[in-house]
């Protein structure tokens, strides 16, 4: 028998300023930490994949010239996109255009800590 992967289980975007990170996922989306978290990471009680931030891994550096995460699509998912659209627009945070239709219900993204780039959809 061949061994074989079920899915992602777990999501983290590695940050310079964990702190910063952290209060942007819960002051502009409204998560919550979860109940414990490991050292130096900041884990979500988000579902069905646990989510977190956390500093770099011994041998990541983050200062280089291209954007963080180049190349990875990270998607979360709302029950109001275009409320979440209204809300980052007034708190100031870079949202990459207006909520337009798509597969998957009404999509936007926007510039994230440390420039990572999100997409938003649902609702």
């Amino acid at each position: 028998m061949t061994a074989t992967v079920e899915g992602p289980d777990f999501i983290a975007l590695q940050v310079r300023d964990l702190p910063a990170a952290a209060a942007f996922f819960e002051e502009h989306l409204g998560l919550r930490r979860a109940p414990a978290s490991p050292p130096h990471a900041v884990v979500f009680a988000t579902t069905p994949i646990p989510f977190a931030v956390r500093e770099p891994l011994p041998g990541t550096d983050l200062t280089g010239g291209s954007a963080p995460g180049l190349g990875v699509a990270l998607w979360l998912r709302t029950d109001d996109a275009p409320g979440l659209h209204a809300q980052l627009l007034a708190a100031g945070v870079e949202v990459a255009g207006p909520v337009r239709d798509s597969p998957f219900g009404p999509v936007f993204s926007f510039t994230g800590p440390e420039g990572y780039r999100l997409t938003v959809h649902g609702g």
